[in-house]
């Protein structure tokens, strides 16, 4: 006898307005303000923020001369804000396996492609996004959404806004809902805490990189661990991660796929990577046809223009970016 299994998949996504996303704008849109006058400007740039206060650190290498981070802060955390800077030159260790062309850091960087949506991400991933693109319309505010799938239909949604009033929240949900796959006893969880009033940094603390999940996608497909924001292309950890999508977009689309994962590693100063492998609907091989070293990754996906802050704010895959073409 055979017994049926229901298959559960739960993704999250947050507002532009949450704390760690509001660090992780700050650090990309400081990161573009340098490439916007020097293209080969190298930036990790950490941001950590809360309670009135910005802290900025890492660190720049670059000529440009008209970078105002502190106004950055405020720009993108509120007028409002004491902001301390202490950001140093790229060490020159580091410095010396980059210059010659090598990987600005070791790492293993995963790319993942699927039919199952029209952004090529999973289901549940896009759904979890959605919602939150439609409330923060209404709420341009701090908060967060999530949605909970049964054998691909919404078993359940979690939505908390600020500023929402519980039954405003939840009329707008539920009309959003209208579009899709719904259980006819879908689980609705509006402001469950109650409805609140304050949020981002005035109720909490937030952190360049700890939305990896959101940033990626989702809890169903590993990542590699290395954070995007405040780090330029040399940093492979970003933009192999951003290659890795791009060839598993491309054998998706070319080898007429339903699921594509594939694994990128290198050694910091090393140019070639470790591993070069794809994954096309469960048959394992080796990545052929790219040229693979950071300096190629950058020229092919053009990684030297800023263009950065807007990934740090609804993930960086499935937005028509150039690693999703």
């Amino acid at each position: 006898m055979s017994v049926k299994i229901n298959l559960y998949r739960t993704a999250e996504s947050v507002s532009p307005k949450h704390p760690d996303k509001i660090c992780d704008q700050i650090s990309d849109a400081i990161l573009d303000a340098h490439l916007q006058e020097d293209p080969d400007a190298r930036a990790g740039v950490d941001v950590a923020g809360g309670h009135g206060f910005v802290f900025i650190t890492g660190e720049v290498t670059s000529k440009a001369k008209q970078v105002d981070m502190e106004a950055i802060a405020r720009r993108v955390a509120g007028d409002d804000i004491k902001v301390y800077v202490h950001v140093v030159e790229q060490s020159p260790e580091i410095a010396q396996g980059v210059d010659t062309g090598g990987a600005g850091d070791q790492g293993i960087m995963i790319g993942y492609a699927t039919s199952e949506t029209p952004e090529l991400l999973p289901l549940e991933v896009v759904l979890s996004r959605r919602l939150n693109e439609y409330l923060y319309k209404i709420w341009p505010f701090d908060g967060k959404t999530q949605v909970t799938l049964k054998d691909d239909r919404i078993e359940s949604v979690v939505a908390s806004f600020q500023h929402a009033p519980h039954d405003e929240l939840e009329r707008e949900v539920r009309n959003w809902l209208g579009g899709y796959d719904v259980a006819d006893d879908v689980r609705l969880h509006i402001n469950p805490s109650g409805d609140w009033q304050q949020g981002g940094f005035d109720a909490d603390a937030g952190l360049t990189g700890r939305k990896l999940i959101v940033d990626n996608y989702g809890p169903r497909i590993s990542i590699g661990g290395g954070a995007f924001s405040g780090k330029d292309a040399s940093k492979v950890d970003r933009s192999a991660a951003y290659m890795a999508r791009k060839i598993a977009v491309d054998y998706l689309r070319q080898r007429g796929a339903k699921e594509v994962f594939v694994r990128l590693a290198y050694a910091i100063g090393v140019a070639e990577p470790l591993e070069a492998s794809v994954i096309i609907d469960g048959r394992h091989e080796v990545i052929e046809g790219y040229d693979l070293t950071p300096r190629a990754i950058i020229n092919a996906l053009d990684l030297k223009r800023p263009q950065f802050e807007k990934t740090a704010r609804y993930g960086h895959f499935g937005h028509d970016f150039t690693w999703d073409q």
